[in-house]
């Protein structure tokens, strides 16, 4: 091999140390079975979550993953592989996958790396169930103004019945 292609695959491995050091989750999956127009609409729906999926040979993953700490994702770079990186949302990724794979057969989900954490199939499944963020905050919103709507309610049945009684 030559002094530049070792190079270039140096450089390749920094790039996607760098993609797993910045990710909140990188979901490892196996396309394999997955015709061109539904992997390009499961592209579509991780991109538009702000989500990028990215084919990368398995020793370049390899190799990243021991570089950036992941070392325990190595057994499951094997066969045709996709990595779905989330630099934002942890488990929007998992969410997206999990939803696709139940409709597409030929879609695996292997495992990956959650917050910094190698996650397993099952973790990635229960993280896949959880609401959002979005969705956790509107559940709080409504459980913390549910107590001041029952006060709200009280007082003005207070008020209309003392307004009654002065009439």
């Amino acid at each position: 091999m030559s002094k530049e292609t070792i190079a270039i695959k140096a450089k390749q491995v920094d790039e996607v140390t760098e993609r797993f050091n910045n990710a909140q989750s990188a979901i490892v999956v196996d396309y394999r079975g997955l015709t061109v127009a539904e992997v390009t609409d499961l592209r579509k729906q991780l991109r538009d979550a702000g989500v990028s999926m990215s084919v990368i040979k398995n020793k370049v993953l390899t190799r990243a993953a021991d570089k950036a700490g992941y070392g325990d994702l190595n057994d499951v770079f094997a066969g045709p592989t996709a990595v779905a990186f989330s630099d934002e949302d942890a488990i929007a990724p998992a969410k997206i996958l999990k939803k696709f794979a139940d409709s597409h057969d030929a879609l695996e989900i292997k495992g990956g790396m959650v917050e910094q954490k190698v996650a397993s199939i099952d973790d990635i499944n229960t993280y896949a169930t959880m609401p959002s963020r979005e969705d956790l905050l509107s559940m709080l919103a409504s459980a913390l103004s549910d107590p001041m709507r029952k006060i709200a309610r009280a007082v003005k049945a207070i008020a209309d019945k003392g307004d009654g009684e002065a009439a």
